[in-house]
């Protein structure tokens, strides 16, 4: 997929540069998202929506730390751009998922939120967002760090790979027939990818990344011997393709609240 980085985006190069030494990161790079937009699974008349995962695709992600430290004080440490476009999504319900647990329901109940916002109340332009902490973050890691850090053993035996985000045969079913029970927005595709092309935006929290880089540490799975910085920045560059990476869950669920997005666990 073609991707287009933001009109400000050579400003913001430089100006990302200059803010690395500033708030004392030794490698800040910026690239725009390239989770998919064109096999996009929304609806009919989800012009808003599909407006959003759009500029959401185009806005920059940070991926190339050296370290990070333990709380972020200053936007160019997050996904600032495209926090801030679902801050500013204006379209109503809204909802914003806290969740926190990787072998739980969360997949299927936003999938469920979704079909009843969409086809039973026929809002189109429902947004939801997974605010993701605790041990579902672990479905935001990509096989790499997976393998690397010996997840499954932190994730749970269900996990012995990073099964959420794997693609499953229903998403190549008919995406017109809603009701297919074997389709794409049956339950037989609860998986990452196939929310995100219905618009789902995946938050990831940067306080749960750093809890992680502390519990490999401890359990002796750290084969560079690296530092919590250093381990949390590895973390960070390896979340899967689309996320947007925020300073804290906890800290972000009351932004999203105060605009309007409906709490749901």
């Amino acid at each position: 997929m073609k991707t287009i980085v933001g009109r400000r985006g050579i400003v913001k190069t430089f100006a990302l540069g200059l803010a690395a030494n500033a708030v004392g990161l030794a490698s800040v790079a910026t690239k725009p998202a390239t989770a998919a937009v064109e096999s996009a699974l929304t609806p009919p008349g989800a012009t808003h929506l599909d407006a959003l995962k759009k500029r959401l695709a185009q806005a920059p992600r940070r991926r190339d730390f050296q370290t990070v430290p333990m709380i972020l004080n200053h936007q160019e440490q997050w996904d600032h751009e495209a926090l801030t476009e679902v801050l500013s999504y204006l379209p109503v319900p809204r909802q914003a998922w806290d969740n926190t647990d990787i072998a739980g329901p969360w997949l299927n109940l936003i999938r469920n939120a979704l079909n009843s916002q969409i086809w039973s109340f026929k809002h189109p332009d429902f947004l939801a967002v997974s605010v993701t902490h605790g041990t579902a973050q672990f479905a935001l890691y990509d096989p790499a760090i997976w393998d690397k850090y010996q997840l499954t053993r932190l994730a749970g035996d269900e996990f012995k790979a990073n099964t959420l985000i794997t693609e499953r045969k229903s998403a190549a079913a008919d995406s017109a027939n809603y009701e297919d029970p074997a389709g794409p927005f049956s339950g037989e595709d609860n998986s990452v990818p196939a929310l995100m092309r219905r618009g789902v935006v995946f938050m990831s929290c940067h306080n749960a990344i750093w809890e992680h880089a502390a519990a490999l540490i401890k359990s002796d799975i750290n084969p560079d011997r690296l530092s919590q910085a250093a381990l949390a920045a590895e973390l960070t560059n390896h979340l899967v393709d689309g996320a947007v990476l925020i300073p804290g869950a906890a800290g972000t669920l009351p932004e999203l609240q105060q605009v309007g997005f409906h709490y749901a666990t």
